[in-house]
Order: C-alpha cells, then sequence, then structure tokens
C-alpha cells in the first residue's frame, strides 16, 4: 500500500472520475462538513488502487500521502480517521452511488458492451446483525469491466433488482446473460424492449418450460436431432488441477412449438451444453439448457456462454483476491455496499490503465 500507482497522467485519469460524483447527495449537515466528498472520494479511490483493502488502511493511507493527495484537493483539514470515513460512506445512498458509477464506466468505455454478463455475489463478512449484502453486478465479459450494480438484502432479491440494474445501462444491440434465478418472463421482456438478446439458464424455476425441453432434447438425441433444425459446434477440451472437461454446444433452432405452448418474449433457440469431466476416481456428466433470443449458430452461441462465465474468474475472483471483498468487515448502513462500488471503480481503472500501457 505504498506508492502502488506513481504515474502521474494515471492520477490525473483518477480525477475524472470525481465530476461523476458532483450530484451525488451528501446527507451531512452543510455547516458541520469538515471533509468534503469530493475529496473523502478520492481518498478512497486511491488508497484502494494503491492496495488498501480496509477502512483502516485508507485513514493511513491519508495520513502518510497528504502531500500526494493535495496535488488534486486542498484537503484544508487533512483525512478522516478510520471511524469518521466509515460513518460517512455509510451515509451515502447506495443506489445513487451505483448510478453515478454506472454514468462514470459508460464515460470511460464509450461503445456499448458485446456480452453483458448479470450475476450476484454475497459480501461474506457484512453480516453484522442483519443478513450479509448480497450485490447484483452487470460485467461486460469481453471488455471486463464492471458496468453498474445494485444492492439486495439477499440472493433471492436478485429478481427484482435486474430490472433496476437493466435500467442503468445502455444496453440496446448487447446480448444479455444470466443465471437461473433471471429466468423470468418479464426480465426477458424489458431485455428485447430495450432492443438487445439474451442468453438465459434454464432451471428448475422454471417447471414446465424446463421439462418439455428436457424432454424434448432427450427425444431428439435418441434420434441424432433428424427431427428438427439443429447447429453443433466442435467440442471444446479444457484441463486444469486433474482435470479435463469437454464441452459440446448444440443449438436447436426450431422451437415454434414451444414458443406456442409457452409464449416466451422473443425466444428463438434452445441452447444444448453437454460436459463431460474426466477426473482422478470418476468421470462426472452434465446437461446445461438456455433459452435465447438469438438466432446465432452454436460456435457463436458457445463462446457467448463462456463469456457469461468470465464474471466468475474475471470479476468476482479479482473482487475476493486483489481486493480481498469477503475479507472487509464493514457492516454499517450503506458502508458495505459503498466500498465495493469503489473496489470496482479500482477494478475499471486499473484494467484501463493496462489496456492503454500495452498497446
Amino acid at each position: 500500500m505504498e506508492d502502488g500507482v506513481q504515474d502521474g497522467g494515471a492520477f490525473d485519469e483518477t480525477v475524472v472520475f470525481l465530476r461523476h460524483f458532483e450530484d451525488l447527495p451528501d446527507p451531512r449537515q452543510r455547516g458541520k462538513v469538515i471533509y468534503p466528498l469530493d475529496e473523502v472520494l478520492l481518498l478512497c479511490l486511491l488508497a484502494v488502487l494503491a492496495g488498501a483493502d480496509a477502512i483502516t488502511d485508507i485513514a493511513r493511507f491519508g495520513e502518510r500521502k497528504l502531500e500526494l493527495l493535495r496535488r488534486f484537493r486542498p484537503f484544508a483539514d487533512g483525512t478522516p480517521a478510520h471511524d469518521h470515513l466509515g460513518d460517512i460512506l455509510a451515509s451515502l445512498d447506495a443506489e445513487q452511488f451505483q448510478r453515478c458509477f454506472a454514468a462514470w464506466v459508460s464515460s470511460q468505455t464509450g461503445v456499448a458492451a458485446d456480452v453483458v454478463a448479470i450475476d450476484g455475489k454475497t459480501l461474506r463478512r457484512s453480516k453484522g446483525a442483519k443478513a450479509p449484502v448480497h450485490m447484483v453486478s452487470a460485467f461486460a465479459a469481453r471488455q471486463r469491466l464492471v458496468l453498474a450494480q445494485v444492492k439486495v438484502a439477499d440472493k433471492a432479491n436478485e429478481i427484482v433488482a435486474i430490472p433496476r440494474l437493466l435500467d442503468m445501462l445502455a444496453i440496446e444491440g448487447a446480448i444479455v446473460t444470466i443465471d437461473a434465478m433471471g429466468c423470468q418472463r418479464d426480465i426477458a421482456r424489458k431485455i428485447i424492449d430495450r432492443r438487445a438478446d439474451y442468453v438465459l439458464a434454464l432451471k428448475g424455476n422454471q417447471g414446465s418450460l424446463r421439462e418439455d425441453v428436457e424432454l424434448f432434447v432427450r427425444e431428439q438425441k435418441a434420434r441424432s436431432f433428424r427431427d428438427t433444425t439443429v447447429t453443433t459446434a466442435a467440442p471444446r477440451v479444457d484441463g486444469d488441477h486433474g482435470r479435463i472437461e469437454t464441452r459440446t454446444t448444440t443449438v436447436i433452432h426450431d422451437v415454434a412449438w414451444l414458443q406456442e405452448r409457452h409464449g416466451w418474449p422473443g425466444l428463438k433457440g434452445v441452447v444444448v451444453v453437454d460436459s463431460r469431466r474426466e477426473l482422478k476416481d470418476r468421470i462426472e456428466t452434465e446437461t446445461r439448457f438456455f433459452i435465447t433470443s438469438l438466432t446465432l449458430p452454436a460456435s457463436e452461441m458457445a463462446a457467448v456462454v463462456r463469456d457469461h462465465w468470465a464474471v466468475e474468474n474475471a470479476l468476482h475472483w479479482v473482487m475476493d483476491m486483489v481486493f480481498r471483498d469477503d475479507e472487509c468487515r464493514l457492516r454499517t448502513d450503506h458502508a458495505p455496499a459503498n466500498f465495493t462500488t469503489i473496489k470496482h471503480i479500482a477494478s475499471s481503472d486499473l484494467r484501463s490503465w493496462a489496456q492503454v500501457w500495452l498497446r
């Protein structure tokens, strides 16, 4: 957490983000504000970029790097102690903060994402007296950037959060991928109405739809799919940690019968992913189903399905292993969600700079 980022140009870029937070409401009494909100946000961002993963680290960074901070803002009264800093983050409305974040990301990327993967993650040590905070994020899978996020009470509330998240985004022309929790008619309709496409994981929460698809696929496999129109991608083989996994993707394009029976918004195809995992002592097989509004062939659809899982490796893993998300002990009001948003800002900044430096 010392001089993690020294490049002056990089620091100049981080200051730009402040203008997107100018309209963020500050609930503190104006006459009693010692530490202006823009200074607090800049302090948090630069500290996290330098390696801070706790409020105490940010406070310590402020004490040690005050001269550096004063290059960008006055910091006339120095920087807040860790408990005061925690109180400030707790007081900021999390949804407003996340909307400012989404506006900042949009200004940074400048182009629509190809694949927007939506997935949730629980901040495990944020529990306190209540349930732990659950964050639902929209992730540009190919650009590796968090686009927006919303806080919900628990995983069950992802259904409510996803439409709010979609409202924050410019998704026209994008492909939105969501796990089974988001496989809902209203969500599919919202995506179609926003002129985007969807790939939704299909599991037991869609009862008869899942049953009809599974039965049809089983019957067609037995007939080598000769009674329907399909495309099949070449098997993909991956291996790590003593495991070899082979995945074969098939897209069923003839779904008029399914649409007639269920009337699902925009439904154009069913995606079937068969996986075979060879472990040291056993072989495991699994079949996963997805519904989609796309008419892409299986080779392209396989890439879209793979892109969705980037949210696990390129977002959740990074947040846990680099930014120590699961070890964060903030528990008061909006503080856990807002601190996570700051980490996502830092992560996006680091990725943007890396792309520039590697050109």
